[in-house]
């Protein structure tokens, strides 16, 4: 642990360390692109990687062209017919989406008989194949220097957008450009972009979700968490909608299973898409997000939670509505718990605060780095300025979360954004998002309820009206007829008459008003669609400094990030940009640990621990056929000698955070050997800070899907259409 002082002379080298700087652990660490690789060849061969390092950074070469994103979870090709495995929580959707009170696949699980019974995946469901890489960084950052901070955030993002739409010109593809070491990169990222994806084969949620929120960042772990889906493509190879003439994506590599699987201590890498972490973030945010920010919105999520359960009760059609929420909240306010929990028992302030002064001091013994002495205190000075903001607007944004207001006003401000030229339009309001859009708008009946949308809505308004009438905001008084004498005993009568007036809960409405103009809109007695015409101009500005501060960003990062990269490359260490859901590959060793005195992780779980939890009862309520097929120790070609059982699940010190989910876990061959699906509890921190010693992921074992495929679901079909390693 850093203890709370600053670095003093001859205190650098121990930094280092400390930070896992220079340390064999650092292995361990980081989430590379593919185009690292080949800077730390060496490592990887001296981990065990048996493929040459420099073809992992090929991405249409195997293996990385067989991993796809699904646009929030990573995927990859198994099978030579376009067949894609995932988790089961990242396709649950599409199950959901399927079933009836007569076919409750999410009870009874699903599996199609043949192609033609499979069942399209969830509106919106998309297979994502990166075809092609390009760094556009002159591009991006030619002629910025020494403009004015919006003038040059909105130059990037027009640039962006412009390289964007040239990309996409080829009909089929879905294109990004993404900014890397705080934008002192960018590049563009070509996609394939697979709009016919069907549902072929998920267990029930008493195999693929056992345990449930219950089990959620929890070890030991018996879930199996994998499910699959196939990508369907137009009759000439190209990208089209469904249709049933359509026939499977013939995927150039697709990955073999390992029916053999792995052992303790045995290499191990994932290639998939991580969201997002927070590894070079200053002092300033670090500190207001674990001193105020998270325990605030972790209180709050509390309430929210008993909010909707206390107005949508268990077995009512308003909970069934709820329930993704519900499950996506309980997750969130525990990843809120283990992100604060981790940051006090590591010392998160002091470290970042230790690792500044540290990184001060290297700057300070060589004159030539004085720019990055300017920049970084500008970028400290900046950090604060974003802090207080996020403080300033943070009950005003909870006041804003009704869900009819947050439709309204993507609607008015898409009518805004629709008398502009479509280059010139606001991302997510372009020609190539309305499809999104839509969906969106159509999305809400699913999950939209006015009773319990009224009830979270005068929830966040009581935590807005607490504050001080001079912290609130004067035009959402004035819209809202907020006085300040007004107290939360006011909110039932006012709020009553948004959800009596209102037509916005009718699809067919919304879906018209894709189309309004901003008069129309302006001229409607919606109450919610008055409200954000009244908010419009304010929202504006709070996006207009926002967008200020980004571009003030855009000047002073990349000389920090170019600052850490230096200090890190003396100590012989590659820097890697943080994660921005683009291709990563990280690589480690199966491992179990011991996060605190006397609690030891075993490595791998086995069958038996699924008996042993069972208690007949969601979310422990295993198949019958499966508690007798282990009762029976028929165990098949799955078992692993070591623990004398099938191993379900196990761990690994890989590095790796959300949109991980459903990542390809590979052996040193390349071979599929299980699938990322979540982390211990003890490592949710990770995403701000590494720590070696208690960063574990845990992975769903190849060998229990194919034995849950061939036991108990009877999926062999699927089997034989995989090339399964035995050897």
């Amino acid at each position: 642990m850093m203890r709370s002082r600053l670095v003093t002379a001859g205190f650098l080298s121990g930094a280092i360390a400390a930070f896992g700087l220079s340390t064999p652990l650092t292995a361990k660490e980081g989430m590379y692109t593919p185009d690292q690789l080949q800077e730390i060849a060496a490592q990887l061969r001296e981990s065990g990687l048996e493929l040459e390092p420099e073809t992992l950074a090929d991405l249409t070469s195997f293996p990385m062209g067989a991993v796809v994103s699904l646009g929030g979870c990573s995927a990859s090709f198994v099978s030579p017919e376009g067949l894609v495995v995932t988790n089961h929580h990242c396709a649950r959707g599409s199950v959901q989406f399927n079933s009836t009170a007569e076919n409750n696949y999410l009870a009874n699980g699903f599996l199609a008989a043949t192609k033609g019974d499979e069942l399209p995946a969830a509106p919106g469901s998309r297979v994502y194949i990166t075809t092609d890489v390009t760094d556009v960084t002159a591009q991006m950052r030619e002629g910025t220097e020494g403009m004015e901070p919006l003038a040059r955030y909105e130059l990037v993002q027009q640039r962006r957008k412009d390289i964007i739409a040239g990309c996409e010109e080829t009909l089929g593809y879905r294109c990004q450009v993404s900014g890397f070491f705080g934008g002192a990169q960018y590049k563009l990222i070509k996609r394939l972009e697979v709009r016919d994806v069907r549902l072929v084969y998920a267990p029930a949620d008493s195999i693929g979700k056992y345990g449930g929120d219950i089990d959620n960042w929890q070890w030991p772990r018996h879930t199996g968490d994998f499910a699959f889906y196939r990508a369907y493509v137009a009759p000439d190879g190209s990208a089209a909608d469904f249709d049933e003439a359509n026939v499977p994506y013939e995927p150039e590599h697709h990955l073999k299973v390992s029916a053999k699987g792995v052992a303790d201590g045995d290499f191990v890498m994932v290639a998939g898409y991580p969201g997002s972490t927070n590894r070079y973030t200053l002092l300033a945010e670090v500190e207001n997000t674990f001193e105020w920010n998270y325990p605030t919105f972790q209180k709050l999520i509390e309430e929210w939670i008993a909010t909707i359960e206390d107005a949508a009760p268990e077995g009512s059609d308003a909970r069934v509505k709820y329930e993704s929420l519900l499950a996506g909240l309980n997750n969130f306010e525990k990843n809120l718990r283990g992100q604060m929990e981790g940051a006090q028992r590591v010392g998160l302030v002091d470290r970042r605060r230790a690792r500044e002064a540290a990184l001060a001091e290297w700057i300070a013994a060589d004159a030539s780095r004085a720019e990055y002495a300017t920049a970084i205190a500008a970028l400290a000075e900046l950090s604060e300025e974003s802090a207080s903001a996020s403080r300033t607007n943070f009950w005003y944004g909870n006041a804003a979360r009704a869900s009819l207001f947050g439709v309204a006003r993507r609607l008015y401000r898409l009518s805004k954004e629709r008398q502009k030229p479509n280059a010139e339009r606001e991302s997510g309001y372009q020609e190539r998002d309305m499809t999104f859009f839509r969906q969106s708008m159509q999305a809400i009946d699913r999950r939209y309820d006015a009773g319990v949308d009224k009830a979270t809505w005068t929830l966040f308004l009581k935590g807005y009206l607490a504050q001080p009438v001079e912290e609130r905001v004067g035009v959402l008084d004035k819209a809202m007829g907020f006085t300040a004498d007004t107290t939360a005993d006011d909110l039932p009568e006012l709020l009553g008459a948004f959800y009596a007036g209102t037509t916005l809960g009718d699809l067919d409405t919304r879906l018209a008003l894709m189309d309004a103009s901003p008069e129309a809109l302006e001229a409607s007695e919606d109450p919610f669609i008055e409200l954000a015409v009244a908010m419009y101009d304010y929202g504006f500005d709070l996006e207009t400094q926002s967008k200020t501060r980004a571009g003030r960003s855009l000047a002073l990062r990349p000389a920090y990030m170019e600052a850490i990269t230096d200090w890190q490359k003396e100590q012989g260490v590659l820097a890697y940009p943080d994660a921005n859901s683009t291709l990563r590959v990280t690589f480690g060793n199966v491992l179990g640990g011991s996060p605190q005195d006397g609690l030891i992780y075993a490595p791998f779980t086995s069958l038996e621990g699924i008996t042993a939890k069972d208690t007949g009862k969601d979310p422990f309520n295993a198949p019958a056929k499966q508690l007798e097929l282990i009762e029976d120790k028929n165990y098949g070609s799955y078992k692993l000698d070591a623990i004398n059982s099938v191993p379900v699940n196990y761990l690994s010190d890989l590095d790796v955070t959300g949109g991980n989910s459903g990542s390809a876990t590979l052996n040193a061959r390349g071979e599929l050997v299980g699938l990322v699906f979540d982390g211990t509890y003890e490592s949710i921190n990770s995403d701000w800070d590494f720590d070696p010693r208690t960063t574990r992921s845990i992975h769903v074992d190849s060998r229990y899907m194919l034995w849950v495929m061939d036991k108990v679901d009877g999926a062999q079909a699927l089997i034989e259409e995989m090339d399964i390693v035995t050897e």
